[in-house]
């Protein structure tokens, strides 16, 4: 089967941040230093590296115990295996110039490793944060009111929105503090060996923009809005995030917090080639059809993705074991169905004749297993 068109999330860089360096013009008298969100945002700021404005965004963010990239540390690292190689260098050869060329044993020993590690951290709390606040707009009116008989009194959808707004800004600004480190790694070292690392990020797991949690967030907070219409401040809250459909009626869900980069998903299964029903990720990030994923896993709805063999590959990228960590995207779901109706009702008529038809097959042959 030829598969011709990609669920994966697409990341483009609209500037890479350069911006940082250029000037802002205000009318204080004394210019107020523009936070990292705000310089991100705007495309601009002042001459603060973004190690140092990196750090103060995150040290605002320590009463929600979220984890932060050590990019300090990184960067002293990478600076004193400047340092030696060059040391090193002149003691050879009276001091000629030189530079790094391919691998390094003494860095790559502690750069990637403590990258890896803290980069884990910060996915595994994104995560788990995400699931938390969408379980709170997800609880049913039962649930609510146990939440309130044990004192968590339910938030209301400003904060809900503000807190899925913070949410996206902490994986868009990891992002791009992986990307800058790995970055400087190739520049001191002259090579590519930054740039396989991030290519193999999603297969570790630690590629937050391809998170099925950011996609379910985006969609969360498009959904409130929508809900909300009539609260101005709700709905002026989260006017960066979108979903539209092109002149072929495929719909792809963006946002664009900052200027300086635009998340950009696309909607279509890459299996039966039209707006995803029923949204599924697999562990790998990439989005299906839930009954589609199941025939391309040689599987039934009735047994479900669980069901799969291990060494089941991701029809996009062929990644093994992808289909067990399988996860539903509820807030999509509702998001798509509500934004699409006609195609919905039409999709959803044509899978329950084959959902019928699934399930009366495997009874009807645990009948016959079961009789002998």
């Amino acid at each position: 089967m030829t598969f011709l068109c990609s669920a994966v999330c697409r990341v483009f860089v609209v500037a890479d941040l350069a911006p940082l360096d250029t000037k802002v013009r205000v009318s204080e008298p004394n210019p107020r230093r523009l936070t990292l969100v705000e310089a991100l945002r705007l495309g601009g700021g002042d001459k603060m590296k973004f190690c140092k404005r990196y750090a103060e965004y995150m040290r605002g963010r320590r009463e929600k115990e979220l984890p932060a990239l050590g990019l300090k540390q990184l960067k002293k690292t990478l600076k004193r295996c400047r340092r030696e190689f060059q040391s090193h260098h002149q003691k050879q050869d009276g001091g000629g110039g030189s530079k790094f060329v391919g691998n390094c044993a003494v860095c790559d020993g502690t750069f990637f490793p403590s990258l890896l590690e803290q980069m884990s951290a910060v996915v595994v709390c994104f995560n788990q944060h995400a699931q938390k606040l969408l379980k709170l707009h997800l609880a049913s009116g039962f649930g609510k009111f146990s939440m309130w008989l044990r004192g968590k009194s339910p938030k209301n959808d400003g904060t809900l929105i503000q807190e899925g707004r913070d949410l996206v800004a902490y994986a868009i600004i990891n992002s791009i503090a992986m990307r800058k480190i790995l970055k400087k790694y190739d520049k001191v070292h002259c090579s590519k060996q930054g740039q396989a690392f991030r290519s193999k990020a999603s297969s570790m797991r630690i590629e937050i923009l391809q998170s099925p949690w950011l996609c379910e967030l985006l969609a969360f907070c498009i959904n409130l809005r929508q809900s909300k219409l009539k609260n101005k401040a709700i709905t002026e809250l989260y006017n960066d995030c979108s979903l539209t459909f092109d002149d072929d009626g495929k719909p792809t869900l963006s946002c664009g917090l900052f200027d300086s980069m635009q998340i950009v998903i696309d909607l279509t299964c890459s299996i039966c080639l039209d707006t995803i029903f029923d949204p599924v990720a697999l562990t790998c990030g990439h989005l299906f059809c839930y009954m589609c994923c199941c025939a391309a896993a040689s599987v039934t709805i009735v047994d479900g993705l669980k069901a799969a063999d291990p060494k089941a590959k991701c029809p996009l990228c062929r990644q093994e074991g992808v289909n067990a960590g399988a996860m539903h995207l509820v807030e999509l779901n509702i998001l798509l169905s509500q934004s699409c109706p006609e195609y919905w009702e039409k999709r959803c008529q044509t899978e329950r004749v084959e959902r019928v038809r699934q399930a009366r097959e495997h009874w009807q042959s645990l009948c016959r297993e079961f009789m002998g």
